[in-house]
Protein backbone atom coordinates (compact mmCIF):
# COMPACT_ATOMS: atom_id res chain seq x y z
CA UNK A 1 0.00 0.00 0.00
CA UNK A 2 1.24 3.47 -0.74
CA UNK A 3 2.10 5.73 2.13
CA UNK A 4 -0.92 7.63 3.43
CA UNK A 5 -0.77 11.39 2.92
CA UNK A 6 -2.98 14.43 3.22
CA UNK A 7 -1.10 16.11 0.38
CA UNK A 8 -3.33 15.99 -2.73
CA UNK A 9 -0.35 16.72 -4.94
CA UNK A 10 1.38 13.38 -4.53
CA UNK A 11 2.20 11.58 -7.74
CA UNK A 12 0.09 8.76 -9.05
CA UNK A 13 1.61 5.25 -8.97
CA UNK A 14 2.29 3.80 -12.40
CA UNK A 15 -0.31 1.06 -11.99
CA UNK A 16 -3.87 1.10 -10.78
CA UNK A 17 -7.36 -0.15 -11.46
CA UNK A 18 -9.96 2.04 -13.15
CA UNK A 19 -12.91 2.52 -10.76
CA UNK A 20 -14.42 5.61 -12.44
CA UNK A 21 -17.77 4.05 -13.23
CA UNK A 22 -18.11 2.36 -9.87
CA UNK A 23 -17.46 5.50 -7.83
CA UNK A 24 -19.41 7.87 -10.02
CA UNK A 25 -16.42 10.16 -10.52
CA UNK A 26 -17.06 13.25 -12.62
CA UNK A 27 -14.52 14.76 -15.01
CA UNK A 28 -14.50 18.51 -15.15
CA UNK A 29 -12.39 21.36 -16.49
CA UNK A 30 -8.70 20.70 -17.17
CA UNK A 31 -9.22 16.96 -16.67
CA UNK A 32 -9.95 17.37 -12.96
CA UNK A 33 -11.93 14.46 -11.49
CA UNK A 34 -14.21 14.73 -8.49
CA UNK A 35 -13.86 11.58 -6.39
CA UNK A 36 -17.09 10.33 -4.81
CA UNK A 37 -15.44 7.65 -2.68
CA UNK A 38 -16.06 9.61 0.53
CA UNK A 39 -17.79 12.81 1.67
CA UNK A 40 -14.62 14.89 1.21
CA UNK A 41 -15.28 14.88 -2.56
CA UNK A 42 -11.69 15.61 -3.59
CA UNK A 43 -11.15 17.34 -6.91
CA UNK A 44 -8.10 15.53 -8.28
CA UNK A 45 -5.92 16.89 -11.05
CA UNK A 46 -4.44 14.55 -13.67
CA UNK A 47 -1.43 12.67 -12.36
CA UNK A 48 -2.28 13.41 -8.75
CA UNK A 49 -3.92 11.57 -5.86
CA UNK A 50 -6.67 12.62 -3.47
CA UNK A 51 -6.18 13.65 0.15
CA UNK A 52 -6.23 10.05 1.39
CA UNK A 53 -3.71 8.87 -1.25
CA UNK A 54 -6.04 5.95 -1.99
CA UNK A 55 -7.58 7.29 -5.23
CA UNK A 56 -5.88 9.09 -8.09
CA UNK A 57 -6.51 10.62 -11.50
CA UNK A 58 -4.71 8.71 -14.24
CA UNK A 59 -5.42 10.10 -17.69
CA UNK A 60 -8.92 11.18 -16.72
CA UNK A 61 -9.76 7.94 -14.98
CA UNK A 62 -10.21 7.47 -11.25
CA UNK A 63 -7.96 4.64 -10.15
CA UNK A 64 -7.47 2.83 -6.86
CA UNK A 65 -3.79 3.28 -6.01
CA UNK A 66 -3.54 0.24 -3.74
CA UNK A 67 -4.02 -3.24 -5.16
CA UNK A 68 -6.89 -5.54 -4.39
CA UNK A 69 -5.66 -8.26 -2.00
CA UNK A 70 -6.51 -11.88 -2.73
CA UNK A 71 -5.84 -14.25 0.17
CA UNK A 72 -4.55 -17.51 -1.24
CA UNK A 73 -4.33 -20.83 0.60
CA UNK A 74 -2.00 -22.24 -2.06
CA UNK A 75 0.72 -19.73 -1.20
CA UNK A 76 3.39 -20.19 1.39
CA UNK A 77 4.76 -17.12 3.10
CA UNK A 78 7.19 -15.66 0.61
CA UNK A 79 4.98 -16.34 -2.39
CA UNK A 80 5.77 -19.94 -3.40
CA UNK A 81 2.83 -21.86 -4.80
CA UNK A 82 2.00 -25.08 -2.93
CA UNK A 83 -1.05 -27.32 -2.83
CA UNK A 84 -3.40 -26.89 0.10
CA UNK A 85 -4.82 -30.35 0.68
CA UNK A 86 -7.93 -29.88 2.75
CA UNK A 87 -9.05 -33.42 2.00
CA UNK A 88 -7.39 -36.40 0.37
CA UNK A 89 -8.31 -35.03 -3.05
CA UNK A 90 -5.40 -34.28 -5.32
CA UNK A 91 -4.89 -30.59 -5.91
CA UNK A 92 -5.57 -29.80 -9.57
CA UNK A 93 -3.44 -26.67 -9.75
CA UNK A 94 -6.42 -24.36 -10.29
CA UNK A 95 -5.68 -21.10 -8.42
CA UNK A 96 -9.24 -19.86 -8.84
CA UNK A 97 -11.07 -22.44 -6.74
CA UNK A 98 -13.46 -21.28 -4.03
CA UNK A 99 -11.62 -23.49 -1.59
CA UNK A 100 -8.34 -21.65 -2.15
CA UNK A 101 -8.95 -17.95 -2.97
CA UNK A 102 -10.72 -15.36 -0.85
CA UNK A 103 -11.32 -11.83 -2.12
CA UNK A 104 -10.63 -9.46 0.77
CA UNK A 105 -11.84 -5.90 1.14
CA UNK A 106 -8.26 -4.62 1.14
CA UNK A 107 -7.90 -2.50 -1.97
CA UNK A 108 -11.49 -3.20 -3.01
CA UNK A 109 -12.56 0.42 -2.80
CA UNK A 110 -15.82 1.66 -1.42
CA UNK A 111 -19.17 2.82 -2.70
CA UNK A 112 -19.85 5.02 0.32
CA UNK A 113 -22.51 6.23 0.70
CA UNK A 114 -23.79 2.87 -0.46
CA UNK A 115 -26.67 3.78 -2.71
CA UNK A 116 -25.23 1.20 -5.11
CA UNK A 117 -23.97 -2.40 -4.68
CA UNK A 118 -20.64 -3.04 -2.96
CA UNK A 119 -17.51 -2.97 -5.17
CA UNK A 120 -17.36 -6.78 -5.34
CA UNK A 121 -20.06 -9.35 -4.83
CA UNK A 122 -18.26 -12.61 -5.53
CA UNK A 123 -19.76 -16.05 -6.00
CA UNK A 124 -17.98 -19.37 -5.56
CA UNK A 125 -18.73 -22.95 -4.58
CA UNK A 126 -17.47 -24.62 -1.43
CA UNK A 127 -18.28 -28.18 -0.39
CA UNK A 128 -21.28 -28.20 -2.68
CA UNK A 129 -22.70 -24.93 -1.34
CA UNK A 130 -23.08 -21.90 -3.61
CA UNK A 131 -21.68 -18.97 -1.61
CA UNK A 132 -21.55 -15.22 -2.01
CA UNK A 133 -19.02 -12.84 -0.44
CA UNK A 134 -19.83 -9.14 -0.42
CA UNK A 135 -16.54 -7.24 -0.40
CA UNK A 136 -15.95 -3.58 0.39
CA UNK A 137 -13.88 -1.09 2.30
CA UNK A 138 -15.89 0.57 5.03
CA UNK A 139 -15.47 4.15 6.21
CA UNK A 140 -15.78 4.07 10.00
CA UNK A 141 -16.29 7.15 12.14
CA UNK A 142 -17.72 5.02 14.92
CA UNK A 143 -14.61 2.99 15.63
CA UNK A 144 -11.81 2.63 18.11
CA UNK A 145 -9.05 0.34 19.29
CA UNK A 146 -8.75 -1.62 22.51
CA UNK A 147 -5.16 -2.14 23.60
CA UNK A 148 -4.16 -4.90 26.02
CA UNK A 149 -0.73 -4.36 27.61
CA UNK A 150 0.68 -7.38 29.43
CA UNK A 151 2.26 -5.89 32.53
CA UNK A 152 1.77 -5.56 36.28
CA UNK A 153 3.42 -2.19 36.26
CA UNK A 154 1.35 0.85 37.10
CA UNK A 155 1.03 3.01 33.98
CA UNK A 156 -1.58 5.46 35.29
CA UNK A 157 -4.87 5.80 37.10
CA UNK A 158 -8.04 4.30 35.69
CA UNK A 159 -9.81 6.81 33.36
CA UNK A 160 -6.57 8.83 33.00
CA UNK A 161 -6.22 10.51 29.62
CA UNK A 162 -4.02 8.89 26.98
CA UNK A 163 -2.28 11.37 24.71
CA UNK A 164 -0.49 11.12 21.38
CA UNK A 165 1.54 14.10 20.20
CA UNK A 166 -0.05 16.05 23.03
CA UNK A 167 -3.63 15.33 21.92
CA UNK A 168 -6.21 13.45 23.97
CA UNK A 169 -6.88 10.22 22.03
CA UNK A 170 -8.36 7.88 24.67
CA UNK A 171 -8.17 6.73 28.27
CA UNK A 172 -7.09 3.93 30.58
CA UNK A 173 -9.94 1.54 31.23
CA UNK A 174 -10.37 -1.28 33.75
CA UNK A 175 -7.30 -3.45 34.33
CA UNK A 176 -7.55 -7.14 33.52
CA UNK A 177 -5.71 -10.17 34.91
CA UNK A 178 -2.04 -9.35 34.42
CA UNK A 179 -2.76 -6.62 31.89
CA UNK A 180 -3.41 -2.91 31.65
CA UNK A 181 -6.07 -1.82 29.16
CA UNK A 182 -6.46 1.25 26.96
CA UNK A 183 -9.50 2.44 25.03
CA UNK A 184 -8.47 4.70 22.16
CA UNK A 185 -10.28 6.53 19.41
CA UNK A 186 -14.04 6.62 19.10
CA UNK A 187 -16.27 9.13 17.40
CA UNK A 188 -15.97 11.76 20.14
CA UNK A 189 -12.20 12.00 19.70
CA UNK A 190 -12.39 11.71 15.91
CA UNK A 191 -15.04 14.36 15.33
CA UNK A 192 -16.14 15.77 18.69
CA UNK A 193 -13.00 17.74 19.55
CA UNK A 194 -10.65 20.04 17.71
CA UNK A 195 -9.52 19.37 14.16
CA UNK A 196 -6.03 18.51 15.42
CA UNK A 197 -7.41 16.08 18.01
CA UNK A 198 -9.38 14.31 15.30
CA UNK A 199 -6.41 14.12 12.94
CA UNK A 200 -4.00 12.83 15.59
CA UNK A 201 -6.57 10.31 16.86
CA UNK A 202 -7.09 9.00 13.34
CA UNK A 203 -3.34 8.80 12.65
CA UNK A 204 -2.75 6.99 15.96
CA UNK A 205 -5.45 4.43 15.27
CA UNK A 206 -4.27 3.94 11.70
CA UNK A 207 -0.70 3.24 12.80
CA UNK A 208 -1.76 0.84 15.56
CA UNK A 209 -4.10 -1.07 13.23
CA UNK A 210 -1.39 -1.30 10.58
CA UNK A 211 0.92 -2.87 13.20
CA UNK A 212 3.25 0.11 13.46
CA UNK A 213 4.81 1.41 16.71
CA UNK A 214 3.07 4.34 18.37
CA UNK A 215 4.27 6.56 21.22
CA UNK A 216 1.66 7.33 23.88
CA UNK A 217 1.77 9.22 27.14
CA UNK A 218 -0.52 8.70 30.11
CA UNK A 219 -1.60 11.78 32.01
CA UNK A 220 0.37 11.74 35.30
CA UNK A 221 1.65 8.32 34.32
CA UNK A 222 3.95 6.41 32.00
CA UNK A 223 5.28 6.88 28.51
CA UNK A 224 4.53 3.90 26.26
CA UNK A 225 5.58 2.52 22.91
CA UNK A 226 2.89 0.16 21.63
CA UNK A 227 3.10 -2.11 18.59
CA UNK A 228 0.65 -4.93 17.95
CA UNK A 229 2.17 -8.34 18.64
CA UNK A 230 5.35 -6.89 20.17
CA UNK A 231 6.47 -6.40 23.76
CA UNK A 232 5.28 -3.07 25.16
CA UNK A 233 7.91 -0.52 26.16
CA UNK A 234 7.04 1.25 29.41
CA UNK A 235 9.12 4.27 30.43
CA UNK A 236 11.89 3.16 28.05
CA UNK A 237 12.00 -0.41 29.46
CA UNK A 238 10.80 -3.33 27.34
CA UNK A 239 8.50 -5.62 29.26
CA UNK A 240 9.50 -9.27 29.34
CA UNK A 241 7.00 -11.32 31.32
CA UNK A 242 3.30 -11.44 31.99
CA UNK A 243 2.69 -12.59 35.56
CA UNK A 244 1.87 -16.23 36.19
CA UNK A 245 -1.02 -15.14 38.41
CA UNK A 246 -1.79 -12.88 41.36
CA UNK A 247 0.10 -13.41 44.62
CA UNK A 248 -2.57 -15.74 45.94
CA UNK A 249 -2.69 -17.78 42.74
CA UNK A 250 1.10 -18.08 42.71
CA UNK A 251 0.99 -19.42 46.26
CA UNK A 252 -1.58 -22.00 45.22
CA UNK A 253 0.38 -23.09 42.16
CA UNK A 254 3.77 -23.54 43.81
CA UNK A 255 2.92 -24.28 47.48
CA UNK A 256 3.76 -27.97 47.21
CA UNK A 257 7.12 -27.20 45.61
CA UNK A 258 8.08 -24.75 48.37
CA UNK A 259 6.95 -27.03 51.18
CA UNK A 260 9.86 -28.30 53.23
CA UNK A 261 12.31 -25.77 51.79
CA UNK A 262 10.85 -22.58 53.32
CA UNK A 263 8.92 -21.88 56.51
CA UNK A 264 7.19 -18.88 54.98
CA UNK A 265 6.70 -17.54 51.45
CA UNK A 266 5.30 -14.12 50.60
CA UNK A 267 4.38 -13.36 46.98
CA UNK A 268 4.22 -9.59 46.56
CA UNK A 269 1.48 -8.31 44.27
CA UNK A 270 -0.26 -4.97 43.84
CA UNK A 271 -3.65 -6.69 43.77
CA UNK A 272 -3.51 -9.72 46.09
CA UNK A 273 -0.34 -10.48 48.06
CA UNK A 274 -0.15 -14.11 49.20
CA UNK A 275 1.24 -15.48 52.49
CA UNK A 276 1.83 -19.23 52.34
CA UNK A 277 1.44 -20.32 55.97
CA UNK A 278 -1.90 -18.51 56.31
CA UNK A 279 -3.16 -19.46 52.85
CA UNK A 280 -5.49 -22.39 52.37
CA UNK A 281 -2.73 -24.10 50.39
CA UNK A 282 -0.46 -23.88 53.43
CA UNK A 283 -3.20 -25.20 55.70
CA UNK A 284 -3.67 -28.23 53.47
CA UNK A 285 0.08 -28.87 53.78
CA UNK A 286 -0.14 -28.58 57.60
CA UNK A 287 2.36 -25.74 57.67
CA UNK A 288 3.06 -24.23 61.08
CA UNK A 289 2.16 -20.54 61.60
CA UNK A 290 5.16 -18.25 61.09
CA UNK A 291 3.98 -15.29 63.15
CA UNK A 292 4.45 -12.90 60.23
CA UNK A 293 2.36 -9.73 60.13
CA UNK A 294 1.98 -8.20 56.68
CA UNK A 295 0.84 -4.65 55.99
CA UNK A 296 -2.35 -4.06 54.03
CA UNK A 297 -5.98 -5.01 54.26
CA UNK A 298 -6.59 -8.67 54.92
CA UNK A 299 -9.13 -10.25 52.62
CA UNK A 300 -9.34 -13.93 53.39
CA UNK A 301 -6.74 -16.16 55.01
CA UNK A 302 -3.34 -15.56 53.42
CA UNK A 303 -4.61 -12.92 50.98
CA UNK A 304 -3.88 -9.19 51.44
CA UNK A 305 -5.01 -6.13 49.49
CA UNK A 306 -3.20 -2.77 49.32
CA UNK A 307 0.14 -3.81 50.82
CA UNK A 308 1.69 -0.85 48.96
CA UNK A 309 0.88 1.72 46.30
CA UNK A 310 0.87 0.82 42.59
CA UNK A 311 4.17 1.40 40.82
CA UNK A 312 7.06 -0.12 38.88
CA UNK A 313 8.49 -2.13 41.75
CA UNK A 314 7.90 -5.64 43.02
CA UNK A 315 4.65 -7.17 41.71
CA UNK A 316 3.39 -3.89 40.28
CA UNK A 317 3.79 -2.07 43.61
CA UNK A 318 5.96 0.96 44.35
CA UNK A 319 8.30 -0.93 46.68
CA UNK A 320 11.88 -1.91 45.98
CA UNK A 321 12.50 -3.33 49.47
CA UNK A 322 10.03 -6.19 50.00
CA UNK A 323 10.78 -6.37 53.73
CA UNK A 324 9.05 -2.99 54.09
CA UNK A 325 5.63 -4.68 53.82
CA UNK A 326 6.35 -6.79 56.92
CA UNK A 327 5.20 -5.07 60.12
CA UNK A 328 6.74 -7.63 62.52
CA UNK A 329 7.14 -11.26 63.48
CA UNK A 330 5.19 -12.37 66.54
CA UNK A 331 7.88 -13.43 69.06
CA UNK A 332 5.52 -16.01 70.59
CA UNK A 333 5.23 -17.79 67.24
CA UNK A 334 8.29 -17.04 65.08
CA UNK A 335 11.70 -18.55 65.82
CA UNK A 336 15.36 -17.81 65.07
CA UNK A 337 16.52 -19.48 61.88
CA UNK A 338 13.06 -19.37 60.32
CA UNK A 339 13.40 -19.49 56.51
CA UNK A 340 11.60 -16.73 54.55
CA UNK A 341 11.26 -16.47 50.76
CA UNK A 342 9.82 -13.36 49.13
CA UNK A 343 9.18 -13.22 45.37
CA UNK A 344 7.23 -11.26 42.79
CA UNK A 345 4.51 -12.72 40.58
CA UNK A 346 6.93 -12.98 37.64
CA UNK A 347 9.95 -14.27 39.54
CA UNK A 348 11.97 -11.32 38.28
CA UNK A 349 12.44 -10.17 41.88
CA UNK A 350 13.17 -12.51 44.78
CA UNK A 351 14.81 -12.50 48.22
CA UNK A 352 15.71 -15.26 50.68
CA UNK A 353 16.20 -14.48 54.40
CA UNK A 354 16.59 -16.26 57.71
CA UNK A 355 15.54 -14.73 61.03
CA UNK A 356 18.34 -13.91 63.49
CA UNK A 357 18.08 -14.16 67.28
CA UNK A 358 16.20 -10.83 67.37
CA UNK A 359 13.75 -12.18 64.73
CA UNK A 360 15.10 -9.79 62.12
CA UNK A 361 15.29 -11.07 58.52
CA UNK A 362 18.88 -11.42 57.31
CA UNK A 363 19.46 -11.94 53.59
CA UNK A 364 21.17 -15.23 52.74
CA UNK A 365 22.10 -17.08 49.58
CA UNK A 366 19.01 -18.75 48.24
CA UNK A 367 19.02 -22.57 48.47
CA UNK A 368 18.95 -24.38 45.15
CA UNK A 369 15.46 -25.92 45.63
CA UNK A 370 13.95 -22.46 46.15
CA UNK A 371 15.93 -20.96 43.27
CA UNK A 372 14.53 -23.70 41.04
CA UNK A 373 10.94 -22.78 41.96
CA UNK A 374 11.55 -19.05 41.45
CA UNK A 375 12.94 -19.87 38.01
CA UNK A 376 9.87 -22.00 37.37
CA UNK A 377 7.65 -19.01 38.12
CA UNK A 378 9.45 -17.17 35.32
CA UNK A 379 9.18 -20.20 33.06
CA UNK A 380 5.40 -20.17 33.52
CA UNK A 381 5.09 -16.49 32.66
CA UNK A 382 4.05 -15.90 29.07
CA UNK A 383 5.92 -13.27 27.01
CA UNK A 384 4.58 -9.78 27.52
CA UNK A 385 2.77 -8.50 24.42
CA UNK A 386 0.70 -5.56 23.30
CA UNK A 387 -2.54 -6.63 21.63
CA UNK A 388 -4.52 -4.26 19.40
CA UNK A 389 -8.18 -4.97 18.69
CA UNK A 390 -9.99 -2.83 16.13
CA UNK A 391 -13.65 -2.29 16.99
CA UNK A 392 -16.28 -0.68 14.76
CA UNK A 393 -19.96 -0.49 14.03
CA UNK A 394 -20.79 -1.76 10.55
CA UNK A 395 -24.03 0.13 10.19
CA UNK A 396 -25.41 3.07 8.30
CA UNK A 397 -25.35 2.91 4.55
CA UNK A 398 -22.63 0.25 4.49
CA UNK A 399 -25.33 -2.41 4.71
CA UNK A 400 -27.11 -0.91 1.70
CA UNK A 401 -24.21 -2.11 -0.41
CA UNK A 402 -25.36 -5.63 0.46
CA UNK A 403 -29.14 -5.41 0.39
CA UNK A 404 -31.96 -2.97 -0.25
CA UNK A 405 -33.34 -3.81 3.22
CA UNK A 406 -30.36 -3.40 5.60
CA UNK A 407 -32.05 -4.84 8.70
CA UNK A 408 -32.16 -8.22 6.95
CA UNK A 409 -28.35 -8.25 6.87
CA UNK A 410 -28.17 -7.36 10.57
CA UNK A 411 -30.51 -10.21 11.43
CA UNK A 412 -28.62 -12.62 9.18
CA UNK A 413 -25.36 -11.80 10.98
CA UNK A 414 -27.04 -12.19 14.37
CA UNK A 415 -28.46 -15.57 13.31
CA UNK A 416 -24.99 -16.65 12.12
CA UNK A 417 -26.20 -17.13 8.57
CA UNK A 418 -23.70 -14.49 7.47
CA UNK A 419 -20.02 -14.57 8.45
CA UNK A 420 -18.29 -11.23 8.96
CA UNK A 421 -14.55 -10.98 8.32
CA UNK A 422 -12.12 -8.08 8.07
CA UNK A 423 -9.39 -8.73 5.56
CA UNK A 424 -10.32 -12.40 5.84
CA UNK A 425 -9.69 -12.41 9.60
CA UNK A 426 -12.32 -13.77 11.99
CA UNK A 427 -14.26 -11.23 14.02
CA UNK A 428 -16.20 -11.19 17.25
CA UNK A 429 -19.68 -9.79 16.68
CA UNK A 430 -21.12 -8.21 19.79
CA UNK A 431 -24.61 -9.26 20.89
CA UNK A 432 -27.45 -6.78 20.75
CA UNK A 433 -28.47 -4.42 17.99
CA UNK A 434 -26.40 -3.49 14.99
CA UNK A 435 -23.26 -5.15 13.63
CA UNK A 436 -20.51 -4.20 16.09
CA UNK A 437 -17.38 -6.16 15.27
CA UNK A 438 -13.98 -6.57 16.88
CA UNK A 439 -10.86 -8.05 15.28
CA UNK A 440 -7.25 -8.78 16.25
CA UNK A 441 -5.23 -6.74 13.76
CA UNK A 442 -2.37 -9.27 13.81
CA UNK A 443 -4.74 -11.75 12.15
CA UNK A 444 -5.10 -9.41 9.17
CA UNK A 445 -2.73 -8.86 6.23
CA UNK A 446 -0.23 -6.03 6.56
CA UNK A 447 -1.34 -2.51 5.64
CA UNK A 448 -5.00 -3.46 5.70
CA UNK A 449 -6.22 -0.08 6.97
CA UNK A 450 -6.47 3.36 5.43
CA UNK A 451 -8.17 6.63 6.25
CA UNK A 452 -10.17 9.51 4.85
CA UNK A 453 -9.53 13.02 6.14
CA UNK A 454 -13.05 13.56 7.50
CA UNK A 455 -11.35 12.00 9.65
CA UNK A 456 -12.33 8.34 9.67
CA UNK A 457 -10.69 4.94 9.45
CA UNK A 458 -11.07 2.82 6.32
CA UNK A 459 -11.10 -0.93 6.93
CA UNK A 460 -11.81 -3.95 4.75
CA UNK A 461 -14.97 -5.90 5.45
CA UNK A 462 -16.49 -9.02 3.93
CA UNK A 463 -19.91 -10.61 4.41
CA UNK A 464 -20.04 -14.28 3.39
CA UNK A 465 -23.27 -16.27 3.15
CA UNK A 466 -24.98 -18.84 0.98
CA UNK A 467 -26.32 -17.62 -2.34
CA UNK A 468 -29.78 -18.75 -1.28
CA UNK A 469 -29.66 -16.64 1.89
CA UNK A 470 -28.21 -13.71 -0.04
CA UNK A 471 -31.19 -13.73 -2.37
CA UNK A 472 -33.52 -14.21 0.59
CA UNK A 473 -32.36 -11.06 2.34
CA UNK A 474 -32.86 -9.00 -0.79
CA UNK A 475 -29.20 -8.92 -1.78
CA UNK A 476 -27.99 -7.31 -4.99
CA UNK A 477 -28.02 -10.55 -6.96
CA UNK A 478 -27.70 -8.67 -10.25
CA UNK A 479 -24.21 -7.55 -9.18
CA UNK A 480 -22.84 -11.04 -8.46
CA UNK A 481 -19.58 -11.83 -10.28
CA UNK A 482 -18.00 -15.30 -10.37
CA UNK A 483 -14.73 -15.64 -8.48
CA UNK A 484 -12.84 -16.75 -11.57
CA UNK A 485 -13.92 -13.58 -13.38
CA UNK A 486 -12.60 -11.41 -10.55
CA UNK A 487 -9.35 -13.37 -10.38
CA UNK A 488 -8.91 -13.07 -14.14
CA UNK A 489 -9.64 -9.32 -14.20
CA UNK A 490 -7.14 -8.64 -11.42
CA UNK A 491 -4.59 -11.29 -12.38
CA UNK A 492 -1.85 -8.74 -13.00
CA UNK A 493 -2.84 -5.98 -10.60
CA UNK A 494 -3.95 -7.84 -7.45
CA UNK A 495 -1.66 -8.52 -4.54
CA UNK A 496 -1.62 -12.21 -3.66
CA UNK A 497 -1.11 -12.87 0.06
CA UNK A 498 -0.66 -16.20 1.78
CA UNK A 499 -3.64 -17.08 3.94
CA UNK A 500 -2.87 -17.08 7.66
CA UNK A 501 -3.11 -20.75 8.51
CA UNK A 502 -4.49 -20.17 12.00
CA UNK A 503 -7.47 -18.20 10.66
CA UNK A 504 -10.62 -20.24 9.96
CA UNK A 505 -11.57 -20.32 6.29
CA UNK A 506 -14.77 -18.18 6.06
CA UNK A 507 -16.50 -20.48 3.60
CA UNK A 508 -15.77 -23.56 5.72
CA UNK A 509 -17.17 -21.87 8.81
CA UNK A 510 -20.28 -20.94 6.83
CA UNK A 511 -20.82 -24.54 5.72
CA UNK A 512 -20.09 -25.87 9.24
CA UNK A 513 -22.61 -23.49 10.82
Amino acid sequence: MTKQSEDPSISVPTSGVDRTELFGAREGKDGIIRCDACPVLCRIRPGRAGACARYANEDGKLIRTDPLVLADRTLREGGAMVPFLETEEEWNGNPIAGKDIFVTGIGAGTTYPDYKPAPFIVSSEFDGVDTVTVVSEAIFSYCGVKVKIDTDRHIGSETAAVRAKGEHVGHITTAEYGSQMLSLGGVRHLTGGSKKEGSVTCATMLALCNKEPVELEIEDGSKLVIEAGKAPIIDHIEEQRMRVGCGSATIGIFAQQWHGHADEVVVVDDHITGVLSEHQAGKVLDMAPSGIRVRGRKSTAGRYFQVAQPGHGWGGTDITDPLSIIEKFDPTVAWPGMRLLMTSTTGEDSLYCELDDALKPVEKEMPDPLSLVVERIGENCEPSLATVLFMAGAGGSLRAGVTENPVHLTRSVRDRLTQVTLGGAPTYVWPGGGITVMVDVTKMPDHAFGYVPTPAIVAPIEFTLSRENFAGLGGHVQAITPLDAVATEFKDSARREAWQADNPWPLRKLVAD
